[in-house]
């Protein structure tokens, strides 16, 4: 009997978006923008040698058809990324008017985002007075620290020192529809902190604010870091998605990493987190033990979150390498009637401006289920993927 691996290398986005003109990095339009694409021109003129050398080498995704994928989405024919696909390849083009994770999960899932999302102006203070008020309140402070549009390294760096002293949340967001919450696990206190998001949530939600998120640190000043305890607190999809279908189906559904959050854990059976070295022990392990009809979705975030908005494309490039090493060990241990399918979100590209996510299409690469062009698809083709091979109805 089938199962399906459905997999979001988080931001791994391959250019060649129709309407990225209309979204931004500060004045500058995402036109343009190729987070696959730049970083193996990079490696290839040897711009990208920190911890690795040379041009991208991902043979594992580039047999299954990642660099055809490349070349459909965007005309950009990348060393390293050039054998001739033996899996169903192709791109996938987004409709939601979003270049953030729930959008582009929701839609992968079979749900286009039905609304605008909330943004919050490029300006400080950041937040209308009310809702700042609303969580000093929720938080039993004075005040909040922040207020404004920030990198979650940069603004811990520049505010981790007043907030232990103060006791002060520190509050910001970007250009994607979220609130975030910084504070530190043994000062402000990690169940305090998740807490006082779950409790803000509902508001933000109202407003259509797609996630409020936690995002504990610990250390001291010079050397605060952030743990591995982040939560997102996301909008609830308003239809059935994907896990639902495969859940009332009668079918077991694995969440592995931010899937469980995207998805407000609606249709999920089992969730497991950690950093993505942990996460793709356990997608090794799912591949092992998960039953028949069963769907396993994964998501590993660290390139986007550890690279795409620090920029850092020698990292992105040593994360990409790394996840094809690991994704080959999985091809090598599926089981017959198995499909596995690998693709992205969203882009955020480390050669662009800013330090936001890129507007782009997504590779889709498939094993399991034969060789041959996809084409040109939707986000939402994706679950249609998937829930024929598991023999699940689509809804409409």
């Amino acid at each position: 009997m089938a199962r399906a691996f459905l997999v979001v290398m988080d931001s791994v986005g391959i250019g060649g978006a129709p309407d990225a003109g209309n979204f931004f990095n500060g004045t500058l339009p995402d036109t343009g923008a190729n987070t696959l694409g730049h970083i193996a021109q990079a490696c290839a003129a040897e711009q990208a040698e920190e911890g690795r050398s040379g041009p991208l080498h991902m043979p594992n995704l580039d047999r299954l058809g990642l660099g055809a994928a490349l070349k459909l989405a965007s005309g950009v024919e990348a060393a390293g990324l050039g054998a001739a696909p033996q899996g169903r390849w192709g791109a996938a083009t987004e409709v939601s008017q979003g270049k953030d994770t729930p959008s582009g999960h929701w839609e992968l899932a079979g749900l286009p985002v039905p609304w605008a999302w909330h943004y919050f102006p490029d300006e400080t203070p950041a937040f209308p007075a009310e809702l700042s008020a609303e969580v000093a309140r929720l938080a039993g402070t004075e005040g909040i620290l922040g207020n404004c549009h920030a990198s979650g390294t940069a603004v811990i760096e520049e505010l981790g020192a007043e907030h232990c002293e103060s006791g002060w949340p520190i509050c910001y967001t970007s250009a994607d529809s979220v609130f975030q919450i910084a504070a530190h696990e043994e000062v402000f206190g990690l169940d305090r902190l998740l807490k006082l998001c779950e409790d803000l949530a509902p508001r933000l939600h109202e407003m259509k604010v797609g996630r409020v998120i936690a995002r504990p640190f610990t250390g001291e000043a010079g050397a605060f870091e952030r743990t591995p305890n982040r939560r997102d607190f996301a909008i609830m999809p308003p239809k059935p998605v994907l896990t639902n279908w495969v859940q009332n189906a009668g079918g077991r559904v694995y969440a592995v990493g931010k899937i469980g959050d995207i998805f407000s854990m609606q249709g999920i059976d089992e969730l497991r987190k950690g950093p993505d070295a942990k996460l793709m022990e356990h997608l090794h392990n799912l591949v092992a033990t998960a039953e028949d009809g069963s769907l396993t979705f994964a998501n590993f975030v660290e390139f986007d979150s550890n690279f795409g908005h620090r920029r850092d494309v020698s990292g992105y490039a040593r994360a990409l390498e790394w996840f094809d090493a690991e994704i080959g060990k999985v091809i090598g241990a599926m089981r017959e009637g198995d499909m596995l399918v690998v693709t992205a979100d969203h882009g955020n590209d480390p050669t662009w401006a800013g330090s936001d996510h890129t507007r782009e299409r997504v590779p889709v690469v498939v094993t399991g289920t034969g060789a041959g062009e996809l084409g040109q698809i939707g986000f939402a083709d994706v679950a249609t993927l998937v829930a024929r091979h598991l023999g699940v109805e689509v809804p409409g």
